[in-house]
C-alpha cells in the first residue's frame, strides 16, 4: 500500500480522519492523495502523477497568505524586516517541522528507494508534501481556505520569531533562497585570517554564481560563515530578491 497511489477504502479512510484531525475538510481527497504522492513512486502511465505540480502552486499559496498576513499584522515593520520574517517561516526547517508534527511521514507515498533510504523523514520531500497540501486545499476549497488552513499552522512559528525564540541559521535561510532562485549553492571562501595563535579573527566572503554577497568576520570559520550569510540574507530581501 505506502508504494501504490491507488486510492482505495482503505486510505480514502486513513486520509478522512487525517484531515478531520486537522479540522479541514477535501470535497475531493483524491487531491490529498495527489499531494502525498512522492515522484518516487512507480506511474508508467503518467509521469506527472505525483505532487511536484501541487507543490509547485502551494509555494505560491504559502508565500501570498503569509506576506499578506504580515503586511497587514505588523504596520510599522520595514519591508526587509518582513522579508527576513516570511524566509524564515517558509523555510524547508520550519515545514518539515510541521510536516514531522501533523504525521505528515506515515502518509506519504514513496517508492522503494526512499523507503529503504528513510524518505518519508527528509526535510526536503516533507517540505514538497506541505506545500502540496496547501496547493491542493487551494484547489479544493479556494483561497480563503487555504489561507486559513496556512495561517493555523505558521502564525505560531511567526510569533516564535517575533520573540526571537528560533535558530538563526543564517547560512541555511541564505542556501534555500539561492537554490530557489538559481538552483545553485552558495560558496564561502576564506579571503583573510588575523590575530595571535589564540585569539584568531576569520574573515570570510559567500559567493553565488562567482558574484560576492556577502562578507563576515567571526572568531571561529563557522561564525564567519554564519556572520558572511548574514550580510547577504539582508542584501537578498532588501533588494525583493523573494
Amino acid at each position: 500500500m505506502k508504494n501504490n497511489p491507488t486510492l482505495d477504502k482503505a486510505r480514502k479512510h486513513q486520509l478522512t480522519s487525517f484531515t478531520k484531525r486537522l479540522g479541514i475538510r477535501f470535497n475531493k481527497i483524491s487531491l490529498l492523495n495527489l499531494a502525498l504522492t512522492h515522484r518516487s513512486v512507480p506511474n508508467k502511465l503518467n509521469e506527472l502523477n505525483n505532487n511536484e505540480r501541487l507543490e509547485f502552486l502551494g509555494d505560491s499559496v504559502l508565500g501570498l497568505s503569509v506576506t499578506e498576513y504580515l503586511y497587514l499584522s505588523m504596520p510599522n515593520k520595514k519591508e526587509g524586516e518582513l522579508a527576513k520574517i516570511k524566509s524564515y517561516v517558509v523555510s524547508e526547517e520550519v515545514l518539515s517541522k510541521i510536516g514531522l508534527r501533523l504525521g505528515i511521514d506515515s502518509l506519504l507515498l514513496v517508492g522503494k528507494g526512499e523507503e529503504y533510504s528513510g524518505g518519508r523523514r527528509k526535510n526536503a520531500i516533507l517540505e514538497d508534501a506541505v506545500e502540496a497540501i496547501f496547493g491542493a486545499y487551494y484547489l479544493d476549497r479556494g483561497f480563503i481556505e487555504s489561507k486559513r488552513f496556512v495561517l493555523e499552522l505558521l502564525i505560531p512559528e511567526i510569533d516564535l520569531v517575533l520573540k526571537g525564540d528560533f535558530r538563526k541559521d543564517y547560512k541555511t535561510l541564505f542556501q534555500e533562497i539561492i537554490q530557489k532562485k538559481h538552483k545553485v549553492c552558495p560558496i564561502y571562501k576564506l579571503i583573510n585570517k588575523s590575530g595571535p595563535d589564540h585569539n584568531i579573527t576569520f574573515r570570510y566572503q559567500v559567493l553565488v554564481n562567482e558574484t560576492i554577497f556577502g562578507t563576515g568576520e567571526g572568531k571561529s570559520r563557522k561564525s564567519a560563515e554564519q556572520s558572511a550569510a548574514k550580510v547577504a540574507l539582508d542584501i537578498v530581501t532588501k533588494d525583493s530578491f523573494l
